[in-house]
């Protein structure tokens, strides 16, 4: 019985040191490589691009239109997929239309001056604008003009971009980023070309759910749609942002966009303004 005693001693003082060295060796080297294998907290990229963004937006606060537009589009050349690209995409878009439409002085404007004979409408097909883009521009209460006044005409080449899955409609100057709008909800078909090249067919214009034409007295206040040439696309307004024509009905299909934007849209288009759809 004596060999018997002797090995559970043994054993006993064996197991006593394995577990002793497990725990201070073995487990803390465990504990070690665990620490040092797992994945360091994920650290946010640095804004390299932040202080030219404040600085673009200094230059919107102190009026400085012209120069805040440079900036911004020096800022998304540089910073195309930044943290505040798309911040900067829709102050861009704003800058430029308070540019267009007011007489604030920019290059791409020129000056024209009221002759006999002229006509609101002659004179936006003369310098390829719309009547409406210039009565906004140069603040006039209406379509009469009078000979010797000085208009500010600019000449832009407006298109729109229409990405359905996005739901943005995207306002384009000469091939160049202009401003964007977004699409509310969707109502087409499920199957769609993959793209469709098309133009604006009709700015219609709604007062008290009844069509008013450009020049009568109730088109300043007017709800605006857009019908495209494609079959079933209407740009039309929120019901929720229609004012007193909020008992409209919509399309049975179209884009559905908020009223105000609509009525900047309009003002910016005519029937030739080229449209192209994609997913």
């Amino acid at each position: 019985m004596k060999w018997l005693f002797v090995l559970l001693l043994a054993i006993v003082i064996f197991g006593a040191a394995a577990f002793f060295s497990y725990n201070l060796f073995v487990k803390q080297e465990i504990a070690v490589r665990a620490e040092q294998s797992a994945e360091a907290p994920q650290q946010p990229p640095p804004d390299f691009g932040l202080p030219e963004f404040r600085a673009a937006q200094a230059l919107k606060e102190d009026g400085k239109l012209n120069e805040t537009r440079e900036a911004l589009i020096g800022f998304l050349e540089r910073y195309p997929t930044g943290p505040h690209a798309e911040e900067a995409k829709d102050l861009l878009g704003e800058t430029n239309l308070s540019i267009l439409l007011s007489r604030y002085p920019a290059p791409d404007k020129t000056e024209y001056i009221v002759k006999k004979g002229d006509v609101l409408a002659r004179v936006a097909a003369k310098v390829k604008s719309t009547p409406e883009l210039i009565m906004r521009m140069n603040s006039l209460n209406g379509t009469m003009l009078h000979i010797g006044e000085r208009l500010l005409i600019s000449h832009p080449e407006f298109s729109l971009f229409v990405q359905r899955k996005e739901q943005i409609v995207v306002m384009l100057d000469h091939g160049n980023f202009f401003k964007r709008y977004r699409v509310l909800a969707v109502k087409l078909p499920a199957r769609q070309p993959p793209k469709i090249t098309t133009r604006v067919a009709e700015v219609m214009a709604w007062k008290n759910g009844k069509r008013v034409g450009f020049g009568s007295k109730d088109y300043v206040n007017s709800l605006r749609w857009l019908r495209l040439a494609a079959p079933g696309y209407v740009l039309y307004a929120d019901p929720n942002s229609a004012g007193a024509n909020a008992g409209l009905p919509p399309p049975p299909q179209g884009l559905e966009m908020r009223a105000s934007d609509l009525v900047e849209v309009s003002a910016l288009v005519n029937n030739k303004t080229p449209v192209t759809i994609t997913d």
